[in-house]
């Protein structure tokens, strides 16, 4: 079994050996390296190249936030998941805008946090319920206003669809059952969807199909 390669960012120790000692139990989870800082994780991450990088905001000489702005472009395939007590919508928009694939609160049960290092890594959104419904109120004007004219957009239409399913909450798995096809078939397109919208996660995906029209009021429903 391939498992899931991670590295763990906090400055609290406690909560580093805690959260290792969680993911190590699973047989498909392996951790790579912890850091106490942000300079730490960008190194670790650039010499390791993990598959999901779990990171806190507030962490010395550079916050969670820089550090998931420096390492997406370098290293586009590792995701981004962010562990924190902090869910100021400062916080959580500056996070998703660069490129983190999942935000939960560390009030998550540590099943929660087991399964989103897989959905992330399978390359789906994980957010907190406190966090979902930031974003969705932060989409649903742009999205109650439809775009007049026909949206520019290099989407074919099945990426459109399955844009609006990502949307409406389904994941890979529940995207390839109602559309009759693999879950591979499913990330494949993610991926091209990705790439042509030029972002790094599910969420931004969504946030760029509010904006240039593919999405409505009731895709977010």
């Amino acid at each position: 079994m391939e498992k899931i390669r991670i590295v763990i960012a906090d400055d609290h120790a406690v909560v580093r050996e805690g959260t290792r000692t969680l993911l190590e139990r699973e047989p498909d989870m392996m951790v790579l390296g912890e850091a106490r800082d942000g300079e730490e994780v960008v190194q670790l991450i650039k010499d390791l190249r993990p598959d999901v990088a779990i990171l806190d905001i507030s962490m010395p000489k550079l916050n969670g936030i820089e550090v998931t702005r420096q390492i997406k472009p370098l290293c586009p395939a590792t995701a981004v998941l962010i562990l924190t007590a902090y869910d100021n919508d400062e916080y959580v928009f500056a996070l998703l805008e660069a490129g983190a694939a999942g935000y939960l609160l560390k009030d998550a049960r540590g099943r929660e946090i087991i399964d989103a290092v897989r959905a992330v890594h399978a390359g789906e959104s994980v957010l907190h319920p406190v966090i979902a419904r930031k974003v969705i109120n932060q989409m649903l004007p742009a999205a109650s206003h439809p775009a007049k004219e026909k949206p520019e957009t290099d989407l074919s239409e099945r990426e459109v669809e399955i844009l609006k399913l990502a949307a409406s909450g389904l994941g890979n798995k529940d995207i390839g059952e109602k559309l009759s096809i693999s879950v591979r078939t499913v990330q494949g397109h993610m991926n091209s969807i990705f790439n042509k919208l030029c972002v790094g996660s599910r969420t931004e995906a969504v946030f760029q199909g509010v904006k240039r029209g593919l999405l409505s009021f009731k895709d977010l429903s």
